[in-house]
């Protein structure tokens, strides 16, 4: 009889514990919530960041506010969210290299996978290979050409160790069978400031940061990293499509929360992002960025963090990269 009571205040226990926890959910969020962002404000993931809050913050009636919290190659943003309380209330600002490149680089003090709940991803941006104006070749097939003729004697730009810009460079010139020497740079502004200055000759950058540059004849822009044309430049071809089929060099950028967070917050913030980025003045906004929209589900965004993640671990062991 004991052991039956016993049992039936445990069953209690937990559905009034299931209860609390809904009603949390349903409320939420009834404070400002923050997003922590990994990189420095007026960049390109800040500024998607920020459109993206201001919507959340229309559409759900309490204030999103976008903390920029720098070190790690967005490694400090991700370990403050994975220790965060999984109410609802501290959000990461996810991209790809704190959540599927820096496993492959260094010790983490977070798991990528086991401490965060993915949400959404709310955009993917390509890169675009560009050249100072004054560098000789205009197309990919004179670039190889060129570097080629000069073996380790010219240097690339790029935002930072282990970024995109840098990886996804130094994947190319694999392929390419190039050898250059990577320039280190605080943020894809700065270096892309060198390359127009004509301080060296070339990097893989963000898609919104070069295209006005391109405009006032400071760059050339030869090919775009993901496997299809980018929308905002049609006439620039992609790296597959010059002689590398199947190259693909993408990053995202979303948002996560610590993991055991409600999935009713979850669902919630989820539906809202799904909503958002079929709204055409928040995909040309978005576009402005550079940036493509998707809003995908939870168990989506979680597959494409695995998948990832191998698909990072390959390329820096291919290619012999140590931090």
């Amino acid at each position: 009889m004991a052991k039956r009571y016993g049992a039936a205040a445990i069953v209690s226990v937990l559905a009034l514990a299931l209860l609390g926890a809904a009603a949390h959910a349903q409320d939420w969020p009834a404070r400002p919530v923050r997003l922590i962002a990994p990189y420095a404000a007026g960049g390109n993931s800040d500024g998607i960041a920020r459109i993206t809050a201001q919507r959340l913050t229309e559409a759900l009636g309490q204030t999103f506010v976008v903390e920029n919290r720098l070190g790690g190659n967005g490694a400090l943003a991700a370990e403050a969210v994975a220790r965060a309380a999984p109410d609802g209330y501290t959000l990461l600002w996810g991209a790809t290299p704190p959540l599927t490149i820096n496993p492959a680089l260094t010790k983490l003090s977070y798991d990528p996978v086991r401490d965060f709940a993915p949400i959404s991803v709310v955009g993917t941006n390509a890169f675009v290979l560009v050249v100072n104006k004054d560098f000789p070749p205009r197309t990919v097939a004179e670039f190889i050409s060129y570097v080629r003729a000069q073996p380790g004697k010219l240097a690339y730009a790029e935002g930072s160790a282990g970024s995109i810009t840098h990886l996804g460079m130094a994947l190319f010139l694999h392929r390419a069978g190039l050898a250059m020497t990577n320039v280190s740079y605080r943020g894809n502004a700065p270096a892309l400031t060198d390359v127009m200055a004509g301080h060296l000759p070339t990097m893989l950058s963000n898609i919104s940061d070069a295209m006005p540059q391109a405009a006032a004849g400071f760059i050339r822009l030869l090919a775009v990293s993901s496997e299809q044309r980018a929308p905002q430049l049609p006439d620039v071809p992609t790296i597959a499509e010059s002689g590398f089929p199947g190259f693909n060099v993408l990053t995202w950028n979303g948002l996560l929360a610590p993991a055991g967070t409600p999935n009713a917050i979850l669902a919630k913030i989820a539906g809202e992002t799904a909503r958002m980025v079929k709204d055409p003045q928040f995909v040309a906004r978005l576009e402005q960025y550079g940036a493509d929209p998707v809003g995908n589900t939870p168990e989506q965004f979680a597959a494409m963090i695995g998948s990832e993640t191998a698909l990072w671990a390959d390329a820096v062991k291919s290619l012999g990269l140590k931090f």
